[in-house]
């Protein structure tokens, strides 16, 4: 599993230039799910994002998780995060999971950011989607 965490002011999801989902302060979770994947790796993973303590307090040091701001996170899945680059100019993706499994897991690792208590909007699966945001910082990790 591979997440790019970008703290935002504002992201947003658009299909065939129509604006589907949006969210103001938060993460926008760039989400490529492996074939070595499972149902812990994603609770691991929920776990960990909830507690990223990447928001600043009042002294202006980032020690404030996403929940201590009332932060959203908009979640997007993509398979390219896991394309490998080594041998040639033409990515492969032999790592990335089957989408069905991908789907799933992807799923999953929303439900389980929603029981960390984080409010959760979602792109959609598999779609071509156009990506707004405005990055915060900027700040961005890659987990």
């Amino acid at each position: 599993m591979r997440v790019v965490v970008q703290r935002v002011k504002e992201a947003a999801v658009s299909i065939g230039g129509i604006e589907r989902v949006s969210i103001g302060k938060g993460f926008l979770l760039l989400v490529g799910i492996g074939k070595s994947d499972t149902p812990e790796t994603i609770e691991r993973m929920a776990g960990k994002i909830s507690r990223l303590r990447i928001f600043e307090d009042e002294q202006g040091k980032m020690n404030l998780d996403i929940r201590q701001v009332a932060g959203e996170i908009l979640s997007v899945s993509q398979f390219t995060l896991l394309g490998n680059t080594s041998k040639g100019n033409r990515p492969g993706f032999d790592d990335a999971a089957d989408p069905v499994f991908a789907k799933e897991l992807w799923e999953g690792f929303n439900d389980a950011l929603i029981k960390e208590g984080v409010s959760l909007k979602a792109g959609e699966f598999g779609a071509r989607m156009e990506i707004g945001l405005v990055n915060d910082g900027p700040v961005t990790f890659i987990l």
